[in-house]
């Protein structure tokens, strides 16, 4: 078996995978975001103390399997940097104590292999990758075989939700939040644009769609729950169009059978439902993580340390860190 470890963001997850089989044994994740919802967003010295109490606390429950785990997989990019530490610190100690070896995980690989969880995996495969810290498009031929396709500019989509969700005082994390005001809203009230619309570039971009969001906040000063739910429905609406409107160019471009959304935002339904239709118009099959692997956890850990584990690809123990830059 395999013991694997995410602490990147303001997730303590620890999950036990057996190794032959790819079964998730044990799984179990404790989320901060109450913690953080005062604040905004994840304050990172509370998230790193929160993982100092809760991935202990984890870790006894999967004693059990102490005896079998054959190495230990952890997340060791990108992220921040203190709560990654927290992470890595308990994966060295658990290889020494068990003298077992060490699997450094890319998080971003890792949500690659959430589709993956407990079958086999498929390649090849075009894959969106949508969360508070990412926007990826990867062309991913097999393990380890990434090519970035498409990246952001400046925020992330999901970053973009976080950010339109405190300006609207509704809380965090604000994906959720703002998908479920645009259920009661109106998404054509607000004629909000379309980044890099008529641009031959494959990027994305939210930092302006972010300061139309603003500007309109400003103009409407009062607000009633109605203006919210419209303000939301109106961004998600173009927030999803400008990713669809580049995607549709890789479409264009490339004959692809296979296209994938993963991260913590693939659980928007309304991203969803209009990716179906995009991979409808060109014959492709869309492939979605079950809903409680979308978001941060080891279980996606496990799996992909699975597959270096098989190919040998150990790091030294000692030498490991966090690097949390380095995509």
């Amino acid at each position: 078996m395999i013991l694997s470890i995410e602490s990147s963001c303001d997730d303590s997850s620890i999950a036990v995978t057996e190794i032959k089989t790819k079964k998730l044994l044990f799984h179990k994740k404790i989320s901060q975001e109450i913690d953080h919802s005062k604040y905004g967003g994840v304050v990172p010295e509370l998230a790193a103390r929160l993982h100092a109490e809760a991935l202990p606390f984890i870790l006894k429950q999967a004693k059990e399997f102490f005896p079998y785990i054959k190495a230990i997989g952890v997340t060791t990019k990108p992220g921040l940097s203190v709560t990654l530490t927290e992470g890595v610190v308990m994966a060295k100690a658990l290889c020494m104590t068990l003298k077992v070896p060490l699997i450094g995980v890319n998080h971003l690989h890792g949500h690659i292999y959430s589709l993956f969880i407990q079958k086999e995996s498929l390649f090849p495969m075009t894959i969106l990758l949508v969360s508070g810290g990412h926007t990826q498009v990867f062309d991913a031929k097999g393990f380890d075989d990434f090519r970035v396709l498409a990246k952001t500019m400046d925020d992330s989509f999901g970053e973009s939700f976080d950010k339109v969700s405190k300006m609207l005082s509704l809380g965090y994390p604000g994906g959720p939040i703002v998908e479920k005001y645009a259920k009661n809203g109106d998404e054509k009230r607000f004629n909000f644009t379309v980044a890099l619309l008529h641009s031959p570039k494959i990027a994305f971009s939210y930092s302006g769609l972010k300061n139309q969001v603003r500007l309109q906040i400003n103009e409407l000063k009062d607000l009633s729950e109605q203006d919210r739910s419209d303000i939301c429905a109106s961004f998600q609406r173009v927030a999803c169009a400008h990713l669809l409107h580049k995607i549709e160019k890789i479409f264009k471009s490339s004959h692809i059978k296979d296209f994938a959304i993963v991260g913590g935002a693939s659980a928007n339904l309304y991203l969803r439902d209009k990716t179906q239709k995009l991979c409808d118009k060109y014959g492709a099959k869309l492939h979605l993580a079950p809903m409680e692997y979308c978001a941060d956890n080891a279980a996606m850990i496990g799996r992909i340390a699975i597959e270096a584990y098989k190919r040998g690809r150990f790091s030294k123990c000692l030498d490991i860190d966090a690097n949390p830059k380095v995509n």
